[in-house]
């Protein structure tokens, strides 16, 4: 009797062994190195990257996720948000995000901005369009036309390009986990898988870092 249930201990030590192997990140399938690795701007806290960008519709469908996920984050993990630019095409989007940023708008209407470009089909690639839409959510026009054509946020938007090409990314939404690690949910297979990824990226890039 006894030799049965230490049979069947072990048995069931053996299931929950296989099955924690079974759900290990591996390189390749879940998530993979960049080939360069990049520095990070957030000094001692694990940064998170999304590079996005506004006319995907997957970003669009990933956002509801990754905004619930962004307030569970711990206090040593700082996530950024950076539009992507492979393309001229995106260039207009990436005025857009760092024009809100620096009119301190991106709490309020980042994700409106998605609702309007896929729910209301509003072309923010007019300036004009845009303008008016941004009119009749309380913007001022002539401070909104003043940071879209600052120095800064063409800067930035000129900076947007270099990362995207110096981080290898070719689509979106891609997600970089202390400038070590890309995933996406192309890898992972869905958003919540996505969510899990990340969550095991962040352990084990904390886990790599230098101790202090």
């Amino acid at each position: 009797m006894k030799i049965n249930k230490w049979l069947g201990l072990l048995g069931l030590s053996l299931t929950l062994m296989a099955g924690a192997a079974a759900a290990e990140l591996k390189a390749g399938r879940d998530y993979k190195p960049l080939a360069a690795q990049q520095a990070v701007e957030t000094g001692a806290k694990v940064e998170v990257i999304e590079f996005f960008w506004y006319g995907c519709s997957h970003c669009f469908d990933l956002e509801p996720f990754l905004k619930k996920w962004v307030a569970t984050l711990p206090k040593d993990v700082e996530f950024r948000r950076i539009p992507a630019v492979p393309t001229e095409r995106w260039m207009p989007n990436a005025r857009t995000y760092y024009t809100l940023e620096a009119l301190n708008l991106l709490d309020r209407l980042h994700g409106e901005v998605f609702d309007a470009i896929h729910i209301d089909r509003v072309n923010f690639n007019d300036e004009k369009i845009q303008l008016e839409w941004m009119a009749k959510k309380g913007v001022d026009r002539k401070k909104f036309s003043e940071a879209w054509k600052s120095f800064s946020v063409q800067g930035k938007t000129r900076r947007a390009v270099q990362l995207t090409e110096a981080y290898g990314v070719t689509g979106v939404p891609t997600l970089v986990v202390d400038g070590k690690y890309m995933t996406s949910v192309g890898m992972t297979g869905s958003p919540e898988a996505l969510m899990k990824t990340l969550d095991e990226l962040i352990v084990k890039a904390r886990a790599e870092r230098p101790k202090k």
